[in-house]
């Protein structure tokens, strides 16, 4: 067993494992694949309800199985035997979401195209792979880079094409600049947690990084969100974005927790999550 001291049994509280703050990404990813289908005349609405609760659960899935690596980490301590059974029962919430997720995509598949069955096995495995072993992407540092397709540019095309699309380079490009937000909010957690994983020797891209230039990654994610938005207006595969200026203040709302302690930081997740859901909300108005 591991001599660092263990995670603060809060962490495992049903709640946070939760983590309701992220469920705008599932929301607002599949919401912009549906009203690019809508847009173009395409959308089926039982596919887009099946879609959205689907999406969902697939979220709340991964994060109750985030934590499951912790548990190489335990001891024998009170604490620690109360967070491994903390763990442990989200871990099994979280196979519960998945197992219910299941039945909706492969209507879907049958429903729609066998395509759609690659892409939800690549998303499946890559979700059960966040933080399980062999793959435990989180642990290598691969987790900002993989979510951007995983649970942004695959979402929002899995929806487009479920609910009555085909995929196609414009609904590609239209993923983009949630996409990147969507990287942003797994940033956030892990700049937020970046003590605590230093310490646990959990080996983040933050971690590997240093805070630093995470931080400057973050900025990066923030600033080339508007730029990719305004390049799809330049080459005319989105309208006139301006219902998307509503979103700028949500975008400088997190900015004043990156140069806090770690005991402030803890509202930067929620704030980059309040971000995701306006903007990939206002990104439906603009598209729809």
């Amino acid at each position: 067993m591991s001599n660092l001291p263990p995670y603060p049994l809060e962490k495992y509280q049903f709640k946070r494992a939760l983590r309701p703050f992220s469920f705008g990404v599932a929301l607002t990813t599949c919401l912009i694949g549906i009203t690019a289908a809508w847009q173009q005349g395409l959308l089926m609405p039982l596919n887009a309800l099946l879609v959205l609760v689907g999406g969902l659960l697939l979220q709340a899935g991964v994060n109750l199985i985030n934590d499951y690596s912790d548990i190489a980490e335990l001891g024998d301590s009170a604490q620690e035997k109360a967070s491994l059974v903390a763990i442990r029962r989200n871990f099994r919430f979280g196979m519960l979401c998945f197992a219910l997720a299941t039945p909706l995509g492969l209507y879907l598949v049958f429903d729609r195209s066998m395509a759609l069955l690659g892409l939800f096995l690549v998303g499946l495995i890559g979700a059960l792979g966040y933080t399980l072993r062999p793959l435990n992407y989180k642990a290598r540092g691969l987790a900002v880079l993989l979510v951007f397709w995983l649970m942004g540019v695959f979402m929002v095309v899995g929806s487009y094409v479920a609910v009555g699309g085909s995929l196609n380079g414009l609904i590609l490009a239209q993923s983009v600049p949630i996409s990147l937000l969507v990287s942003l909010l797994l940033l956030s957690n892990e700049l937020r947690d970046y003590e605590s994983d230093k310490g646990q020797g959990l080996k983040t891209l933050t971690v590997r990084a240093g805070y630093e230039r995470a931080r400057g990654l973050y900025l990066a994610l923030l600033v080339l969100t508007p730029l990719s938005t305004l390049l799809l207006w330049g080459m005319d595969m989105i309208p006139a974005p301006w219902p998307l200026l509503a979103a700028l203040p949500f975008m400088l709302m997190p900015l004043r927790y990156l140069n806090r302690p770690p005991e402030e930081r803890r509202p930067l997740p929620p704030a980059t999550g309040r971000l995701v859901m306006i903007f990939g909300l206002l990104f439906c108005v603009t598209i729809g």
